[in-house]
């Protein structure tokens, strides 16, 4: 199963994210959750990085991919708009593939 944990602020916004695992759904390289769920993480840091300018705190490994910014940087409102873009793509894979994908908020 893939685990996103979102990190958000009191206030609601987020300031990171934090994905590990795989989805099982499929053979890799055929899995079509795990790249959905990969392809909404990507993105939202390439928005970050090219919409936004900011060069967030990134790592990346075999079945793991984590985002963080700094709540300077996630108060920025495109900064919000990304995130929370990525949060809706996200929930809606939860939404049809619940038994590969959890998705939990954790404020912080």
């Amino acid at each position: 199963m893939v685990r996103v944990e979102v990190y958000t602020d009191t206030a609601g916004k987020i300031h990171g994210f934090a994905a590990k695992g795989h989805s099982g759904f499929a053979p890799h390289g055929q899995d079509i959750v795990c790249a959905a769920v990969s392809v909404l993480l990507q993105t939202a840091i390439l928005g970050l990085e090219e919409v936004a300018g900011i060069v967030p705190q990134t790592k990346i490994a075999d079945g793991q991919l984590e985002c963080y910014l700094t709540l300077e940087q996630a108060g920025r409102p495109e900064v919000g708009v990304i995130m929370r873009t990525m949060l809706v793509g996200l929930k809606a894979i939860e939404a049809e593939y619940g038994d590969y994908v959890s998705v939990r908020l954790s404020s912080t």
